[in-house]
Formats: C-alpha cells, sequence, structure tokens
C-alpha cells in the first residue's frame, strides 16, 4: 500500500489550527466499517475503490474510505443528540487504474450533528475548510460550492408528474442516468421483469431488497456479478416507475440542461437559476434566499467571494450528501484533486437505521498533503 508523502510538523499545526479552534471533541473511529452499510450508502460503484476484508464473524468489511459514515456510526450508536466532532487519521482507498496516488492518507475533519439554523452552519463548516486549506500555503485556491436540494427545488418548479419528477431528483448524482433522462432514453421494465418491477415499486427499498432475496432463495437462484440485491431492487423499481412516469417533454429537458450549465460567481449564478424556475417556484425561491444568506455568513467569516464559484451541476461520489456541498480547490491539482471536500448529510441519520433525530449533519474533510504548498499529493 502507497503511502503519501509526509509534511513538516509546523505545517501540519498550522492546517490543523482552524479545527482545534471550532469547538468540536476530538474522536476516533474504528478502521473497519461494514461493506454492506457502505455500499448502501455511497453506491455500488464504489465497490472498486474500497480495500475489502474480512471482519469479526467473517462478514466482509472495509477500511474505512473517509471518516463521515464512520463518526456518524458511532455518534447515532452512542445515542445520538447534539454533538460536535474533530478526528484526525488515516482513510484508504484503492488508487483508480493507472494512477500513482496515495492509497493510505491522512484526513483531518469537522463532522457536526446540531440543532439550529443549518445555513449558518453550513457557511461556517465551508470557512473552516477554506481556512484549514489556506494555512498550507498555496495562492491558487478557489472554492466550489453545489447544492443536491437546490436541483430538486428546481425540479419542483417545473411542475413535472410525481414519479418523474423523483426520479429525476435521484438521477442528479448519477451522470449516465441524467444524460438518458435528458435524451429521453429511460428503459421500461417488460415481461416478468415488468411484473417484478411492478410488485417491489410498491415497497420501501429495504423490504423490497428482503422481497427480492426471498424470490431468489425459492427459485435455487445464486446472483452472479457483484450487485447487491438493494441495488438489483432500487433498479427494478426505477424501470417501474419509468414506465408509469413518461419522459421529459423537450422544452422542460432543455430547462434542465440550461440549469445544469450554470456555473459563475454565486450572485450571477443565482440569478441564472431564478430566470430559469418554472410556475411552482415557491420552493425555489426558500432556497435561494438561503443561498444569499448562506453567501453573506462564507463572507463575514473572510473566505474571498472572487475566488467562489456556484457550479449548478457539482457533485460528489459519496450518494449520502443531499444538500449543500463544496470543495476547496488548487489549480496546481486540479479538480480530480481537492484539498478539502464536505457538505449536508442530514438524510444519513435514517440511512443508517435511526427512526429519529432532532439535529441536522454536516461535516468536512483536509487532506493536509494537499494542502501544504510543498506537497504534491
Amino acid at each position: 500500500m502507497r503511502l503519501e508523502r509526509s509534511i513538516p510538523a509546523e505545517a501540519l499545526d498550522a492546517i490543523r489550527a482552524p479545527l482545534l479552534a471550532a469547538g468540536a471533541v476530538a474522536t476516533d473511529a474504528p478502521v473497519l466499517q461494514p461493506l454492506g452499510v457502505l455500499l448502501d450508502l455511497t453506491g455500488e460503484a464504489m465497490r472498486s475503490r474500497l480495500f475489502v476484508v474480512s471482519g469479526d464473524g467473517g462478514e466482509e468489511a472495509a477500511l474505512r474510505p473517509d471518516f463521515t459514515v464512520a463518526v456518524a456510526r458511532q455518534h447515532f450508536a452512542n445515542g445520538g443528540g447534539a454533538g460536535r466532532y474533530r478526528y484526525e487519521g488515516k482513510a484508504f482507498r484503492v488508487a483508480p487504474r493507472g494512477s500513482d496516488r496515495a492509497e493510505e492518507f491522512l484526513q483531518i475533519g469537522v463532522e457536526a450533528f446540531e440543532a439550529g439554523d443549518p445555513v449558518a452552519a453550513d457557511a461556517e463548516i465551508a470557512a473552516l475548510a477554506w481556512a484549514s486549506s489556506a494555512a498550507g500555503g498555496r495562492a491558487d485556491l478557489s472554492l466550489i460550492l453545489g447544492d443536491v436540494s437546490l436541483f430538486a427545488a428546481f425540479v419542483d418548479s417545473l411542475d413535472l408528474a410525481a414519479p418523474l419528477a423523483a426520479r429525476l431528483k435521484r438521477s442528479f448524482a448519477k451522470p449516465r442516468q441524467l444524460k438518458a433522462e435528458l435524451d429521453g432514453d429511460v428503459d421500461a421494465p417488460t415481461g416478468e421483469q415488468s411484473r417484478i418491477a411492478a410488485l417491489l415499486a410498491g415497497l420501501p427499498e429495504a423490504e423490497a431488497s428482503a422481497v427480492l432475496q426471498e424470490l431468489w432463495s425459492l427459485a435455487g437462484i445464486e446472483p452472479v456479478g457483484g450487485r447487491r440485491p438493494a441495488e438489483i431492487a432500487h433498479r427494478l423499481v426505477e424501470r417501474a416507475e419509468a414506465a408509469r412516469a413518461g419522459r421529459l417533454d423537450p422544452e422542460q429537458a432543455a430547462k434542465v440542461r440550461a440549469f445544469l450549465a450554470v456555473s459563475d460567481r454565486p450572485e450571477a449564478a443565482l440569478d441564472a437559476i431564478a430566470s430559469l424556475a418554472g410556475p411552482n417556484d415557491g420552493s425555489l425561491k426558500a432556497a435561494i434566499a438561503g443561498w444569499r444568506a448562506r453567501l453573506a455568513g462564507l463572507a463575514v467569516r473572510s473566505v474571498p467571494l472572487d475566488k467562489v464559484t456556484l457550479a449548478a451541476a457539482f457533485g460528489r461520489a459519496f450518494g449520502y450528501y443531499d444538500g449543500y456541498l463544496f470543495e476547496v480547490r488548487s489549480e496546481a491539482l486540479g479538480a480530480e484533486r481537492p484539498l478539502a471536500a464536505g457538505g449536508r448529510y442530514d438524510g444519513l441519520p435514517s440511512k443508517l437505521g435511526v427512526s429519529a433525530t432532532n439535529t441536522g449533519a454536516v461535516g468536512f474533510m483536509v487532506r493536509p498533503a494537499r494542502a501544504y504548498a510543498g506537497g504534491g499529493e
């Protein structure tokens, strides 16, 4: 396993300093995390990037690819409620094919489970990530912002049929699926698949997965190819919904394309998005007002807005993010190697089986070896 280069202690101290001042409690999290949980949250496409090992009891586990899920699981296992945590430790990912990037690397970060104003918390967390990244000495930084929920509010403004709107929102973080939606190339189930899909479509995804496993067991079928029951059930349900919901018409598709093309200084980007709104624009207006307050919060916290871009199509590979997103980038390292990244994941607790919580969830991580001006990872 290749290690990233080390950085001087004084540089690490400077990068760490904003986190120490954030009022967070130091914590750690187990290196081994349940593979099934990670794949359910991040998507099957992440499997190739995970170090898979045998965990306790012979169940498959993975070395933690980052800390967010690990810290969240630990927080809710300890009772949940409000909490703010600071971590520092190694994360592990398989390098992309043909890459010589680090497979074991140091992450520092903060995860906050707090009630209160989520917009203010978003601004604070991104400002902390910016301050920590800037402390590494690079002079070519930029901040890229996005928002899964802003896309959802825009889709709602178009007043689409509910199943079509839901399917379109789910496709946001899946470029190939989103392209198929915009191109009208959405397949529908036929024959036996159609009947199974119709059966599963009326069930929650966990129950749909259980039904599919039972059908396999009764039929003596052993699935191959690495696809999990939850993923297959999800796909069948999507295809059943596709048959019922229809497709975007050309005008609707053009509006969605125009939304996704917005990438500008934040105020200009918000103006462009507002101009694209459909007739049912109440939620979108509220989302844009929240964004203007968020930008004001960033400015108050000394984030230079002339270095900030709001990109409507910006998303992250980790599927548990469901709101505000950001990355701190260096021109020298490029878009594929962000120094810091984070966002809001209010829906993660329910995906972890937590029935109710009165807190939101937002956090970020920094890669010190990338933030350090003398580093190259």
